[in-house]
């Protein structure tokens, strides 16, 4: 009789290892990076400084940030070759075009032969800067453009910007973004990150564990809430249909983009630093209805908040991108170029007390069966 065993499906509540990077507390919405709270960091600290933070463990005096920025400047251009990459595949979506360019980038690192930990702190910084301008250059490729050449002046969200369409962002613009960038710098062990995780167990390089963490990510379970939920937005187009399009979705027992998460049984965190941004940002715009419209959804959902459904960060960052003209099938792209420095520092993690993942599978088939040879079958 076989032993019986307790199945975890998803590796629910399963601890695998030990972290020093992200704390997470889903029941009182908390998170932190190195022990520093998103609140904290969302409203004073930039994408680069919360970079340093995860990848060296510390917030960077100012010598050690503009050391930090120069590098992450000096690494933004491509090789000439990876243009030739993204060319072969302009016409795939931009999140395949990103995984088979990170994976060819492999082969044009200084560092490539070396998985040291310093070397990979170097691999994972080269990426944090080529991964913004990958996204950007495929964009115009494949609608026939040439790529816009990265900015060695502008930080790293508002050089993303202007590699959008070569016109420089004003000063809000660039920080709403930057904050968006900090928000989705690292979560814990989510689905992409344990990917990462995985494929670095298997002692293969940080592009190859990047690589399967944006597969990973591809995924419209894992990275497409923003997406869906600017397209939930142009379905309902009014404030006044939020709530009848809200209870139909219900009726059928369909999902309310932007609401629940796997982790937070209270609001996410993150969110709420979006909303804002929203706000002035519809207003700037002179579109204020997309602002008006999620806040009337969020109204439709308030009784289940008390089920611990809550509105996640993916409900307002799809609105910021769409306003800055940022087509929707790069709302996933983003969250990868905000995500580097947290993949990173995983790999990095995972590299320092190393094991193979290997967990294991409840068999359910038939056993013991006798071989039929073929002229029998």
């Amino acid at each position: 009789m076989d032993k019986e065993v307790t199945l975890h499906r998803g590796l629910q509540g399963v601890y695998f290892d030990r972290s020093e990077t992200t704390f997470i507390d889903g029941k009182e919405g908390i998170l932190e990076y190195r022990g520093y709270n998103i609140n904290d960091l969302a409203e004073h600290s930039s994408f680069e400084e919360t970079s340093y933070l995860l990848i060296y463990g510390k917030l960077p005096n100012k010598e050690e940030l503009s050391e930090f920025d120069a590098m992450l400047k000096s690494y933004r251009k491509l090789p000439e070759e990876i243009f030739d990459v993204i060319n072969v595949v302009k016409d795939s979506h931009p999140m395949d075009a990103l995984r088979t360019t990170v994976s060819a980038l492999s082969s044009f690192d200084e560092d490539r032969n070396d998985n040291s930990e310093e070397a990979t702190i170097r691999k994972g910084i080269r990426l944090t800067s080529q991964v913004a301008t990958i996204v950007m250059a495929h964009h115009n490729i494949r609608n026939g453009k040439e790529p816009i050449d990265p900015s060695d002046k502008l930080n790293h969200a508002g050089n993303f910007l202007y590699m959008l369409n070569g016109k420089i962002p004003d000063q809000d613009t660039i920080d709403l973004m930057d904050k968006d960038f900090v928000l989705h710098a690292d979560h814990g062990s989510n689905a992409s990150a344990f990917t990462a995780r995985v494929v670095a167990g298997t002692s293969a390089d940080i592009h190859g564990a990047v690589t399967a963490g944006i597969a990973a990510l591809s995924g419209p379970s894992h990275g497409g809430a923003a997406e869906n939920v600017m397209q939930m937005a142009k379905d309902i187009g009014n404030p006044e249909n939020a709530e009848n399009y809200v209870k139909n979705l219900l009726v059928n027992r369909e999902r309310v983009m932007g609401f629940g998460h796997r982790v937070y049984k209270a609001e996410d965190p993150r969110a709420g630093h979006l909303r804002e941004g929203v706000r002035k940002l519809s207003h700037q715009m002179g579109e204020p209805e997309w602002y008006q419209i999620l806040e009337k959804v969020v109204e439709a959902m308030s009784p289940y908040a008390r089920r611990g459904i809550h509105v996640n960060v993916d409900f307002f960052a799809g609105v910021i991108y769409y306003l800055n003209g940022i087509p929707q099938d790069l709302f996933v792209p983003i969250f990868a170029v905000g995500r580097i420095p947290g993949w990173t520092i995983q790999v990095v993690e995972q590299f320092r007390h190393n094991i193979l993942i290997r967990p294991l599978l409840q068999y359910t088939g038939k056993r013991k069966q006798g071989y039929i040879p073929i002229s029998d079958r």
